[in-house]
């Protein structure tokens, strides 16, 4: 067995194990707070005997313990049950809701890397200049202010002053797309709509940058600090002896050995977004997963509750494991490590 896969293996085994630690806690969590959701569901006009039917028909008249049997025996037939809040199985709403979640999601990492990375590259190579001074100041402030704050000041200026952006939504509702996998992107490049699509990136942009722009922040500045330590290592001081371009001596000897740190960096707050951006979803009114999320837990929606945070942690997990597989190969030291530990 190589190395890799048994990386793979000890990881897999292991957020299996956090998995099932989070579907417990939630499972509780979302059933001893306050409020009775059968009444939250049915409203202030349903008899005594419809609440207590619809408590029966969802277990809540059984113990914790037994309650949670019904949940994990549902879950390995795919069946997370039905949601309060919409009439319809929590997997379908997750269906719906998801794709555009990881759209997002997916814009404001790749603006991480692209933007952070690079910002973090030229601070460091510039470093003691007014360059350096300007890009860590843009970091400080990207990483001071939340996301939601972001997304409000983008849209005023963006959106309104400067009317350059969309205000909401995914799309426009002019076009037209069929619902082939939910991710836009893809759906009108399916549908070869190229218009569509341009519209679709056109909207994203904003809120993508909003949720983006404190780990671009983040990136640049630890980008920056272990370059910087990078740069006082003897193998560096031996490259510009030779005369090698300070260009290449900053993006190939020096930003290779610094991008293990803020590549962990990254992969954390990519997946911490799943779970920060329904402010951004709410003040763009992006119909997404944590927007969803936050709906059914006003409504203390159980089954919708548990559903959505097991998906967010999975997300989160498997990132991680891809954030762990990156740094292997980009650093051969973990995988003779690997290789000695077995």
């Amino acid at each position: 067995m190589s190395p890799v896969t048994r990386l793979i293996l000890k990881r897999l085994g292991m957020s299996l194990i956090v998995l099932v630690g989070v579907s417990m806690l939630i499972f509780t969590i979302a059933r001893v707070i306050p409020g009775d959701p059968a009444r939250i569901a049915l409203g202030p006009n349903a008899t005594a005997e419809q609440v207590e039917a619809l408590r029966q028909r969802l277990h809540l008249d059984e113990p914790l313990p037994v309650q949670y049997g019904y949940f994990i025996r549902d879950l390995a037939q795919g069946d997370l049950g039905i949601s309060l809040y919409t009439n319809r199985p929590v997997t379908a709403d997750i269906a719906q809701f998801l794709p555009a979640t990881l759209e997002l999601i997916f814009v404001a990492g790749a603006m991480m890397i692209l933007i952070g990375l690079p910002l973090g590259v030229i601070s460091a190579r510039y470093r003691g200049t007014w360059v350096d001074n300007a890009v860590r100041v843009a970091s400080l402030l990207g990483v001071s202010a939340p996301s939601f704050v972001w997304a409000v000041i983008l849209m005023l200026l963006f959106a309104f002053f400067l009317p350059l952006f969309p205000i909401a939504g995914r799309i426009a509702d002019s076009y037209a797309i069929p619902h082939v996998t939910g991710f836009l992107f893809i759906d009108t490049l399916l549908a070869g709509n190229l218009a569509a699509f341009s519209n679709a990136a056109w909207h994203i942009v904003l809120p993508a940058f909003a949720l983006a722009l404190s780990g671009i922040g983040q990136a640049a500045r630890l980008t920056r600090s272990n370059m910087v330590e990078t740069y006082d290592r003897p193998f560096i001081e031996m490259a510009q002896s030779y005369g090698f371009p300070e260009r290449r001596i900053a993006n190939r000897y020096a930003f290779r050995p610094s991008m293990i740190p803020s590549l962990t960096i990254i992969g954390l707050d990519f997946a911490a977004m799943l779970g920060n951006a329904f402010l951004v979803e709410a003040v763009f009114a992006w119909p997404g997963l944590s927007r969803y999320g936050v709906a059914v837990i006003l409504r203390k929606d159980l089954n919708a509750i548990v559903g959505t945070v097991l998906i967010i942690s999975a997300m989160f997990l498997i990132v991680n494991i891809i954030v762990d597989l990156v740094i292997a190969f980009i650093n051969p030291r973990i995988r003779l490590s690997q290789r000695a530990a077995a």
